[in-house]
């Protein structure tokens, strides 16, 4: 027996070691896990028990339009590039864009409709043609006093453009009688929600059935408003460097028409780009 042990034990003492071995990494493996999980983490967003934008109240005691307000912001709360842009671009162009708003009789939180659409990006463009800040096609656009030809664009004009919208805003306002419904009818057209109002016997947004974009067009607004007007509560910390603020520049009138704007550009010394 003795000679039992004798002959065991190293085989013993290698699963010992097999073991604390092992543990180690576990313990190793599980604390990397906890790590993540503390900067990761994970979690419902919790919705306000009240909500209004635009004057206008969103009930979202109502379980469809809670759940819906919840998608929209879950999706923007955890995609976070897309909001760090957003947060770092906001101050470049809030109190202008609040300003033409309430100077058209607009409420100002239809900056969060150009949010929206744009991210505050006054240069983007999408496949279907759209473009600039408020993302006008360009019928529509000329329709709103927009130019928009192969020499000059004003979509992408920040004053101009949010004018426009603001004017095609207002009148959307002024055929359906609600801030909401305007917006959507800045989604899907004015013809359209005017259509869809009388085919439901609805002038209520909340209240109606639309197609996939417009049904999430409002809720992503009222989402972009809660994130952007208190990121902290949503796990965003931008500290005041890293944000970016509005750059100088000069305005110029030109009496004549110009043959080529990047050697314009040069003389003025500037580059195409900035242009």
């Amino acid at each position: 027996m003795v000679n039992g042990i004798r002959r065991h034990w190293p085989l013993a003492v290698g699963f010992f070691a097999i073991g604390l071995i092992l543990g180690s990494r576990s313990d190793a493996l599980m604390e990397a896990i906890g790590r993540i999980a503390t900067t990761n983490e994970t979690v419902v967003v919790p919705l306000p028990q009240k909500l209004e934008v635009f004057g206008e109240s969103i009930p979202v005691n109502d379980a469809d339009i809670a759940e819906a307000l919840s998608r929209e912001l879950h999706a923007n709360t955890y995609w976070h590039s897309n909001t760090l842009l957003m947060l770092q671009r906001r101050p470049r162009w809030e109190d202008r864009v609040r300003g033409w708003l309430r100077e058209e009789g607009v409420p100002e939180e239809f900056i969060y409709l150009l949010a929206a659409e744009s991210g505050f990006q006054p240069t983007a463009f999408s496949p279907s043609g759209a473009a600039g800040f408020w993302q006008f096609m360009p019928a529509t656009a000329r329709e709103h006093g927009l130019r928009v030809d192969t020499q000059i664009d004003e979509r992408y004009h920040a004053e101009k453009a949010t004018r426009a919208a603001a004017r095609y805003l207002k009148n959307a306002y002024a055929k359906t009688g609600s801030w909401f419904l305007a917006a959507a009818a800045y989604n899907m057209g004015l013809t359209g929600v005017l259509r869809q109002m009388e085919r439901q016997g609805e002038r209520n947004y909340f209240r109606m059935t639309w197609n996939e974009e417009t049904g999430r067009y409002a809720f992503r607004i009222a989402a972009l408003k809660l994130l952007l007007e208190h990121p902290e509560h949503y796990g965003y910390h931008v500290r005041p460097e890293e944000l970016w603020r509005e750059e100088p520049g000069r305005r110029m009138t030109l009496d004549s028409s110009v043959a080529h704007w990047g050697r314009w550009a040069q003389r003025e010394g500037v580059s195409y780009r900035e242009l």
